[in-house]
């Protein structure tokens, strides 16, 4: 891939402020070494010390497929250490099966996501009181360009030019997409009341109080989104989602969700509804919102079926299922976070009773 040593730059420096003293971790596959390196020396050269965790989904595949109950319940010590340590974590997707755990009972990730909840809540708590600085990126590998349907060179193109890496300067027009969204959060942190309105939608969202927080690429590259939790109780509706909900592999296509006062009370998919309704069973926050997004990254126009992407494609929303980020205000609490993203561009966003989105963009006049 092109600009990886930008790549790298954009991350240390722009993403994650790394200082001297800084315990960084980064997680990554083999794939992604190319850049690891690029990102362990500019970590290095920034003053913090690197620590490096490789991820293999066959090794993943391993443990879901043959643990024990007792040890799919286990909560390593060493994992908690290092998730109340680290001062920066790194995370680069670079996957090279999209689908590693399709034969595994869904049970076992029922099982398993309640393990690790404590890992979740320690991430969110840290995320909120600005203890851990954190990102999410992704390397281009051939398994990721087949999963979006395009060739090795397309896709490394597709994630280049969305990273931003084809302009002069990164960084500048990161500073630039941030200060517009700015005016969007901004916008949005007056209304008390979300309603979205389409064909196969018709759901309110209680957002009063809550903060609108600017994803401006920090925390995710790509970024470009602004997001908020919403009340806790105050969702009511239904709500069609366009795209595939990708969990753990498993693609759960044409979910529908009905919620009254902020719980689902009916689920359903036209494909996988049994993964649908296990993660709904996880816990008792897995049924209401913890997040509700509007993606705002007009660079990137196509469904490729990772979240990281997906989720920022201008034009869309997605809602969250599961925990909260407390930076929100949001106080749902559950071991998942699951993103479910719906196409906007025949919708209409009403914002305490005024149109204020539709045909996918915002209808203000300052935007």
């Amino acid at each position: 891939m092109r600009g990886l040593e930008s790549f790298a730059r954009l991350l240390v420096e722009y993403c994650t402020s790394v200082r001297r003293g800084d315990e960084v971790l980064v997680r990554s596959g083999f794939e992604a070494f190319p850049l690891v390196r690029e990102v362990y020396k500019a970590v290095v050269e920034a003053g913090g010390y690197p620590r490096f965790h490789v991820e293999d989904e066959e090794l993943t595949e391993i443990f879901y497929r043959y643990s024990s109950r007792e040890l799919l319940e286990h909560l390593s010590p060493i994992d908690k250490f290092i998730s109340e340590n680290i001062s920066v974590s790194i995370n680069i997707i670079s996957s090279t099966h999209v689908k590693p755990l399709v034969g595994v009972d869904p049970e076992r990730f029922k099982v398993r996501s309640a393990a690790l909840r404590p890992l979740t809540e320690i991430f969110m708590r840290r995320d909120g009181e600005g203890s851990l600085r954190w990102t999410v990126t992704l390397y281009p590998t051939r398994a990721l360009a087949q999963e979006a349907g395009m060739s090795i060179l397309d896709y490394e193109d597709f994630v280049y030019r969305a990273l931003k890496l084809h302009t002069g300067n990164p960084v500048e027009a990161w500073a630039e997409q941030a200060r517009w969204q700015e005016k969007i959060a901004v916008k949005l942190s007056k209304i008390s009341e979300l309603r979205i309105v389409d064909a196969d939608t018709d759901l309110t969202l209680g957002v009063g109080g809550r903060i609108w927080i600017n994803d401006d690429g920090k925390k995710n590259m790509p970024g470009g989104e602004v997001f908020t939790g919403p009340q806790e109780d105050a969702t009511e509706g239904y709500i069609t989602f366009t795209y595939p909900a990708i969990w753990r592999g498993y693609e759960v296509e044409g979910v529908k969700l009905k919620f009254s006062r902020g719980t689902i009370v009916e689920a359903s998919a036209v494909k996988g509804e049994e993964i649908l309704k296990k993660a709904l069973e996880v816990d008792e926050g897995a049924r209401r919102l913890g997040e509700a997004a509007f993606g705002l990254n007009y660079d990137i126009k196509k469904h490729t079926k990772q979240i990281l992407f997906d989720e920022k494609i201008g034009g869309t929303i997605h809602l969250a299922l599961g925990a909260a980020y407390p930076a929100t205000g949001g106080r749902n609490m559950s071991a998942i976070h699951w993103d479910m993203i719906k196409d906007m561009g025949k919708a209409k966003v009403y914002g305490d009773g005024d149109l204020i989105y539709e045909n996918g963009k915002f209808i203000w006049e300052i935007l």
